[in-house]
């Protein structure tokens, strides 16, 4: 017994390193906030900012910090319809179209069915040159830019989640993003 005893705290810096990097391996490396959004609550890491709403259509807006050498942040809109906004296809075809590759065409969009807490995720992913909707406040034109989306829809609403931002931050954030997705939780 003796000699397990001064096994484990020979080794305990080891195993202690060892837990750490399996941690930040698995995304547990920071804090989380927890954002209600009229019904809707998930986690996102406590970097990424909240701030107000710019528009009434909005719910829930976060901004997080580009990487280096991308010169914009990722923004995060929620929003929500009583009754929906159409269905979950005629959505994601109204985020491909805001997106064009380099013939000027709508790029492909991903997307795929993810369990959040207690809801149905549809979650979706496209890339290329955005161009925004110009309604309430303008938004420039941003070349390589990627989105990350949710749609939750419910009996009586639907919630989308909308991640916009420049492609090289936004590949560093896909794992936060799905972290968040699984952490989805409607509440009636």
């Amino acid at each position: 017994m003796m000699r397990q005893s001064t096994e484990l705290r020979r080794n305990a810096p080891l195993v202690s390193g060892l837990l750490a990097l399996a941690l930040l391996l698995v995304g547990a490396d920071g804090p989380k906030q927890r954002i209600e959004a009229r019904g809707l609550s998930f986690e996102a890491p406590a970097s990424w900012k909240s701030s107000p709403p710019t528009s009434q259509m909005r719910l829930a807006q976060l901004k997080v910090d580009p990487v280096e050498g991308d010169d914009y942040p990722a923004e995060v809109v929620v929003t929500a319809f009583p009754g929906g906004a159409g269905s979950g296809d005629a959505n994601l075809k109204r985020w491909q179209g805001m997106f064009k590759d380099k013939d000027g065409n709508p790029p492909r969009i991903e997307s795929k069915k993810v369990k959040g807490k207690n809801v149905e995720v549809m979650r979706a992913e496209t890339s290329g040159h955005y161009s925004p909707p110009q309604f309430g406040r303008p938004e420039p034109d941003r070349p390589d830019a990627r989105l990350l989306g949710a749609i939750i829809m419910t009996d009586r609403v639907s919630y989308y989640i909308r991640m916009i931002g420049p492609n090289k931050t936004m590949l560093k954030l896909r794992p936060d993003f799905d972290d968040l997705l699984a952490t989805v939780q409607v509440v009636d």
